[in-house]
């Protein structure tokens, strides 16, 4: 990562990370905290749960929970949904929140609601839905604010709606529900993709309305737009009065986009310098990045430094910034003995952190053997989660490990799937990887023009290893054949309708007899240096 990628990649913190996250929880993860504890005949059994007795506070609420208690329903079902004091199931978890929410218990609702969304049932999905909208009636603000992500992410539609997902957070935000205003603000200035649905104006209106309700999450959004946002918008007084309540407010992000707009609108990199050592100081981690990206660049009138560069950087990473961790990971390798251990240590921080170009790197350090042994296994596994991220290169290097044999066991539909989803994304290696398996048939009937065809597009995208691939099935195609990969190339190359298919599997056919029809072209390395970051 260079220090330039470093400087437009921490540009973008100020759309994303100054937002809370949305109140909404439709993730499949358990509930982290366990009930409240309300007064009543359940407070000891509740009281019991969360001091870690689980199995004693179950205990308690099953005779309240036979009685109707809704409290002891609600733990009950809760229990059952977690595996904490009772057996995990989702059904019992359903039932005890579907008679706790005909007590009266509103939490059992969206309990329910939220499994219900989470199935792979279309039919649980829809009645996930019709519980939600019945608590609408009465409770529109947190009941809306889920049917809005539940449109949005498709769960009750066939694609995501933007206009229903619209609907239910504005309806929420009617029943004064910040969060949603949030949301929806941060929908209409396409955060959630729908770019022919960006409204400038609008998404900046309803920043204007939370803040003017006092949710201080609004602050440095609304202050970060009015100063760099849309140029017919601008309002320089006003972003630097809602940047200041957010600093009163010890929301130091707040000098990160007052720096920005000295760096980037009035071009003023020591006034820039001074905002982001103000965040610096009060370790504020995005202005520990910057300072240590002025260091290194030599800019804002301080002289170039490596040395100095990496002390931020270092500042930054213990702050928790992933990308400055990254960033030393990257720097130490690159010296001229690198500390493999130390980079090491910062790369896997950036990847506990979640950045998936963190993760991709240290499976690729497993596999490399660079540590004194090569561990594809542990390589598997931070793939395995880059890769769910979308990182294409990730999913080009398991791709590979499945091809191989590495790590896990030879899977050759796995590893088309995986090169299919990388090479949707424009990943050349991965489209080599697709080209391959056509050719050998391997998880696949053998389609040589479409092999061809996918190789062709490899090449076009810098694949040069391809090439030899392509020769050889140019060499075994007839007029006819090469016809048809032309064919197969043109729809390949169709704009945003890149079909880089994944090989279908074959039917009642084990995976077996497959290698004995000889050892498959060998694939790309994993560890390559034109891996895609």
């Amino acid at each position: 990562m260079t220090t330039k990628t470093l400087l437009l990649a921490l540009a973008l913190s100020l759309a994303t990370a100054t937002v809370a996250p949305a109140a909404v929880s439709l993730g499949n993860e358990a509930p982290v905290a366990a009930p409240a504890v309300p007064e009543g005949p359940a407070k000891g059994a509740i009281e019991a749960f969360r001091d870690g007795k689980h199995a004693a506070g179950v205990e308690l609420a099953k005779p309240l929970a036979e009685g109707g208690n809704a409290d002891a329903l609600f733990l009950l079902g809760f229990a059952a949904e977690t595996g904490q004091g009772l057996a995990s199931s989702r059904e019992v978890a359903l039932e005890y929140y579907k008679k706790a929410a005909a007590g009266g218990h509103k939490d059992a609702t969206y309990r329910r609601s939220l499994i219900l969304l989470n199935s792979k049932e279309e039919k649980d999905r829809q009645e996930g839905r019709e519980v939600l909208e019945t608590a609408a009636k009465t409770d529109a603000a947190n009941a809306g604010r889920i049917l809005g992500e539940a449109w949005l992410r498709g769960l009750v539609s066939e694609k995501p709606d933007f206009d229903k997902a619209a609907e239910w957070w504005q309806k929420a935000s009617e029943a004064g529900d910040t969060p949603s205003i949030l949301i929806l603000a941060r929908l209409y200035e396409g955060a959630f993709g729908f770019p022919e649905k960006v409204d400038a104006k609008r998404s900046l209106e309803l920043y204007q309305q939370a803040a003017g309700l006092g949710d201080e999450n609004a602050f440095i959004p609304l202050g970060s737009r009015l100063l760099n946002g849309d140029e017919k918008l601008r309002n320089e007084a006003e972003g630097r009065e809602w940047l200041g309540k957010a600093i009163e407010k010890k929301q130091f992000a707040a000098y990160l986009a007052l720096g920005d707009f000295e760096e980037s609108l009035r071009k003023d990199d020591k006034a820039a310098l001074a905002q982001y050592q103000k965040g610096a100081d009060e370790k504020q981690p995005d202005c520990l990045l910057r300072v240590a990206a002025f260091h290194l660049e030599g800019k804002g009138g301080l002289e170039k430094s490596e040395e100095k560069g990496r002390e931020w950087l270092g500042k930054a990473a213990e702050a928790g910034s992933a990308m400055a961790a990254l960033e030393m990971a990257s720097r130490i390798s690159k010296d001229e003995k690198p500390d493999l251990l130390g980079a090491y240590k910062y790369l896997l921080s950036a990847s506990n952190a979640g950045l998936a170009v963190a993760q991709n790197e240290l499976g690729l350090l497993y596999v490399s053997g660079n540590l004194g042994l090569s561990d594809p296994t542990a390589g598997v596994a931070w793939f395995t989660l880059a890769a769910k991220s979308g990182h294409a290169a990730a999913q080009n290097n398991l791709g590979t490990l499945y091809e191989r044999g590495m790590g896990v066991p030879v899977n050759f539909n796995n590893a088309g799937q995986l090169y299919s989803l990388a090479a949707n994304q424009g990943h050349a290696a991965a489209t080599t990887g697709l080209a391959r398996l056509h050719a050998t048939g391997q998880g696949t009937d053998q389609n040589l023009p479409k092999a061809w065809a996918l190789a062709s597009l490899a090449i076009e995208r810098g694949d040069n290893e391809a090439k030899t691939l392509l020769g050889d099935l140019t060499s075994k195609l007839d007029e006819k054949g090469l016809a048809q990969g032309k064919k197969e190339l043109d729809e390949l190359k169709k704009p945003k309708e890149e079909k880089a298919e994944a090989p279908k599997p074959k039917e009642a056919q084990p995976e077996a007899p497959k290698e004995e029809k000889g050892e498959a072209p060998k694939p790309v390395e994993p560890a390559e240096e034109k891996k895609e970051q």
